[in-house]
C-alpha cells in the first residue's frame, strides 16, 4: 500500500483510505490493483523480455483498458528499471528532474518499488512511496518527478494519452530540495 511523506514537516499518512482522502484533495487519481495477479515467476523479475511485458499487460488487461476507457489513454506499455538497466544513471538523471507534462503521468506498479515526488501548492512538496498493485496520475501541469527507492527495482505499467508519450517541460524550481 502507498504511504506518503509530506517533505515540510515530515508527517507520514498510511492506510489506504487515508492515502486516497489525501490524493484525492491533491486531484491525484490513486487505485489499487491486486498485485497478487502477477505471475510467480514475473514478480520479482526485472529483465523482461517483450514477451514478459506482453504476458503483464495481458495479466492486467482488465484493469487498463477500464482505467483507458475512464480516463482517455490510448497506448500502454511497460518499464523494468534496475542496477542492470543500460544507462541507469543516465535515466534517473533525467527520471530525477522537476518537471510537468501536458497531460497527466500514471505508473501503475506490478513489482518493485518506486516513489513521486509531487508539489502541492498549500503543501510544498510530497512523497509517494508506491509498491506492487499500486495505481497513481499525477495530474497535467502539476511539478513532479518519478524515481527509484533504494532497492533500484520497478516494473510498471504506463498510460498515454498522447501516442508519442510523455514530453516532459524542466522546471528549475528553487522551493524544491532533494531529501
Amino acid at each position: 500500500m502507498a504511504q506518503i511523506r509530506i517533505r515540510n514537516t515530515n508527517e507520514r499518512i498510511e492506510g489506504e483510505a487515508e492515502v486516497k482522502a489525501f490524493l484525492d484533495s491533491q486531484e491525484v487519481v490513486y487505485e489499487h490493483w491486486d498485485a497478487n495477479k502477477l505471475p510467480e515467476a514475473l514478480r520479482e523479475n526485472f529483465t523482461l523480455t517483450d514477451e514478459n511485458k506482453a504476458e503483464i499487460i495481458a495479466t492486467y488487461e482488465a484493469e487498463i483498458k477500464d482505467l483507458a476507457a475512464r480516463r482517455g489513454y490510448e497506448i500502454w506499455d511497460v518499464i523494468s528499471l534496475s542496477d542492470v538497466t543500460p544507462n541507469i544513471e543516465e535515466l534517473l538523471k533525467k527520471f530525477e528532474q522537476v518537471h510537468t507534462h501536458t497531460e497527466d503521468e500514471i505508473r501503475a506498479i506490478v513489482s518493485g518499488k518506486g516513489i513521486f515526488i509531487i508539489k502541492s501548492e498549500e503543501l510544498g512538496y510530497y512523497d509517494v512511496e508506491l509498491e506492487p498493485g499500486d495505481v497513481i496520475s499525477v495530474p497535467e501541469n502539476t511539478n513532479h518527478f518519478f524515481t527509484l527507492m533504494d532497492n533500484r527495482q520497478i516494473v510498471a505499467v504506463r498510460l498515454f494519452i498522447e501516442k508519442d508519450g510523455w514530453i516532459a517541460y524542466n522546471i528549475d524550481d528553487p522551493d524544491f530540495i532533494k531529501a
